[in-house]
């Protein structure tokens, strides 16, 4: 978020419409920066391979604390922006919690439940993979946002469309399809959101994948900003 303006249009989408799409958060240059990180194994706690545990296929890596400097400023940076929205979104739906401005005062709550493994991840998909829908939770303690940056380029790769699915009660789920482009991201709710209804605000679920990789390779980038047990 480079400007008030796009804070703010951030902000209005993730409470009107429970996401947002930020285009051209990085350069290309810095897309291929991020995607060249994958094979430097010293910057990673965990690989995981998402077949084993069928979570679909392809595969990604957590990054070990400290985070690589440019994952660790965006994570911060974000975080901060984001605090706000996330104690509105508390209050409509009639959380007690409330989230503090800054990413360290949080991930100190973190680890006050045990929750001390970064979650921050890089994530690889070639012909034939694809993620299962899901929710992101790591432990008792969840920021309510999640980012995904996209760091290839469109013409690189054919399928791998982002899927979200809002579960609405008492009515049938809407499926939502983006694709962005190379250096956009996305923020989405990490599990649920407040929707205004006629006595008040009510929460519906969100879920989130990636479809399948027809041909090609596809990065992207996760920002989670709870750390995870």
């Amino acid at each position: 978020m480079n400007s008030n303006a796009a804070l703010q249009a951030a902000e209005r989408d993730l409470l009107e419409n429970g996401y947002a799409h930020i285009a051209g958060l990085l350069d290309t240059k810095a897309c291929a920066q991020m995607r060249d990180l994958f094979d430097r194994d010293e910057l990673f706690r965990k690989h995981i391979v998402m077949e084993r545990h069928n979570f679909g296929k392809g595969e990604y890596k957590y990054f070990s604390y400290p985070l690589h400097d440019p994952v660790a400023q965006m994570r911060e940076q974000f975080y901060a922006q984001l605090s706000p929205v996330a104690n509105e979104w508390n209050a409509r739906l009639r959380k007690p919690e409330r989230f503090p401005d800054r990413q360290q005062q949080f991930l100190e709550i973190c680890r006050e439940h045990e929750q001390t493994r970064p979650t921050a991840l890089l994530l690889r998909y070639r012909a034939g993979d694809y993620n299962c829908l899901h929710e992101d939770t790591y432990g008792e303690i969840a920021f309510p946002f999640q980012m995904t940056i996209f760091l290839s380029e469109r013409s690189g790769y054919e399928g791998g469309e982002f899927v979200l699915v809002e579960q609405r009660p008492r009515a049938q789920s809407r499926p939502i399809v983006l694709q962005p482009e190379i250096g956009d991201a996305l923020i989405i709710p990490n599990r649920y959101r407040p929707v205004a209804g006629k006595n008040g605000y009510y929460r519906t679920a969100f879920r989130h994948g990636v479809s399948e990789i027809r041909s090609g390779e596809r990065y992207a980038l996760g920002l989670i900003f709870h750390d995870a047990r």
